[in-house]
């Protein structure tokens, strides 16, 4: 799921329950508390590890790799088709399997 709140980016700062919130019903930065000891993040910091954790995720589930992951055959699949091939003497290009493949590849080309 992609990160939408600065408590997804505190999880990351420090292991454990090291922060929680004066008002759980309003989490924003001005109601955090840390409990640790140690030094509380400043709220740029906050927003800026957000956005951070927002664009690594973009880049990972909107690249053209999801999109091919989420659209490939099952492997199950992928293993019939490249065995009918090898009965059918087809494995080129032209066979089934290759085809199955190269039309994900074409509708998710990278970049």
């Amino acid at each position: 799921m992609r990160p939408t709140h600065i408590e997804d980016y505190l999880v990351t700062v420090r292991k454990g329950q090291w922060f929680g919130w004066t008002d759980s019903k309003n989490k924003i930065y001005a109601n955090l508390e840390v409990y640790d000891g140690g030094a509380k993040p400043s709220e740029s910091d906050c927003t800026t590890g957000l956005s951070n954790l927002q664009t690594a995720w973009d880049l990972e589930n909107d690249s053209y790799k999801s999109n091919r992951r989420a659209e490939y055959p099952q492997l199950a699949e992928q293993f019939d088709l490249l065995y009918k091939d090898i009965v059918a003497g087809t494995v080129t290009t032209n066979g089934d399997f290759a085809k199955a493949i190269k039309a994900v590849k074409d509708k998710y080309t990278k970049g």
